[in-house]
């Protein structure tokens, strides 16, 4: 026996296997807009589940920070200290001021 009588056939094998997995559009025109729309509504399905998931992921971890964190207390400030963004004023500016306007 021939060592080529047992080999595929390779390009109608591999002709085979790409149009088994190839996808076809129909030829009829409704059918063709249906299957679109039926697959933009399946990628807006999909985008709506991806956000409802990563919203739930995002306000499960703002809810197990606060959890873990519900037995200690805050941190305490001290009251002599104001937080903020300050500017020196030479004080012959602050002299010059006409301080009798009224606000």
């Amino acid at each position: 026996m021939f060592a080529h009588s047992f080999r595929f056939d390779h390009h109608q094998f591999q002709q085979r296997m790409r149009h088994a997995f190839e996808p076809r559009k129909p030829r009829h025109r409704l059918l063709r807009f249906a299957v679109g729309i039926v697959g933009l509504g399946l990628l807006a399905l999909l985008v709506m589940f991806s956000v409802v998931i990563g919203t739930a992921m995002i306000a499960a971890g703002i809810v197990y920070k606060l959890w873990k964190r519900r037995g200690q207390p805050m941190a305490a400030r001290d009251p002599r200290i104001v937080e903020g963004e300050f500017r020196v004023v030479d004080a012959a500016r602050v002299e010059r001021a006409d301080t009798t306007r009224p606000l």
